[in-house]
C-alpha cells in the first residue's frame, strides 16, 4: 500500500519541478505600445531588407531574405530615464534559411536590446545597450502592410 502512495507523491513532485522550471508566459504589451505594428529595416549595403511584425499577443514575425522566423518578446511599457525601451526576445520558430547577413537563426536563441524611438514615433533604432554607441536602424513604420 505504501508504494503506490510514494509513486504518486514522487510523480506529483516531478510535475511541480517541471512546472517551476518552465518560464511563465510574459504579459503582452499594451494595445497602445509604440512598438506594435510592422517595421522595415533597409540594409542597402547588402541589397536586402528585413520586415518585423510586432504583434499585440507578444509575438514577432520576421522576414529577412529567405528566412522567416517567429519569436516571443517582452518590452518595457515605458522608456527608461535614458529614453530606451528594454526589449527581450526569444526565437521559437525558424524555417532554417539564411537571413540578410547569411546567418541561420536557431530556435531558443535569446536577445536583449534597447529601442529608442524618434519623436515622430515613425522610426526607431535598436541598440545593444542604453547608449547610441552600437545600434542598427532606422526601422521605419509601415502602416497597414502585412508580410
Amino acid at each position: 500500500m505504501q508504494r503506490p502512495i510514494m509513486r504518486t507523491l514522487t510523480g506529483l513532485f516531478a510535475c511541480l519541478l517541471v512546472a517551476t522550471a518552465l518560464p511563465a508566459q510574459a504579459a503582452a504589451p499594451s494595445a497602445a505600445h509604440p512598438l506594435l505594428g510592422i517595421w522595415i529595416l533597409a540594409i542597402p549595403q547588402l541589397g536586402c531588407s528585413e520586415t518585423y511584425h510586432f504583434r499585440g499577443d507578444g509575438t514577432t514575425l520576421v522576414k529577412s531574405a529567405e528566412e522567416v522566423s517567429e519569436s516571443e518578446f517582452t518590452v518595457a511599457e515605458k522608456p527608461s530615464a535614458k529614453g530606451f525601451y528594454k526589449l527581450e526576445d526569444r526565437i521559437v520558430k525558424d524555417n532554417g534559411k539564411q537571413d540578410c547577413s547569411g546567418e541561420i537563426m536557431k530556435p531558443g536563441t535569446r536577445a536583449t536590446n534597447y529601442i529608442r524611438f524618434h519623436p515622430s514615433g515613425a522610426r526607431f533604432v535598436m541598440c545593444r545597450d542604453e547608449t547610441m554607441e552600437a545600434c542598427i536602424g532606422p526601422f521605419e513604420r509601415m502602416p497597414g502592410q502585412g508580410i
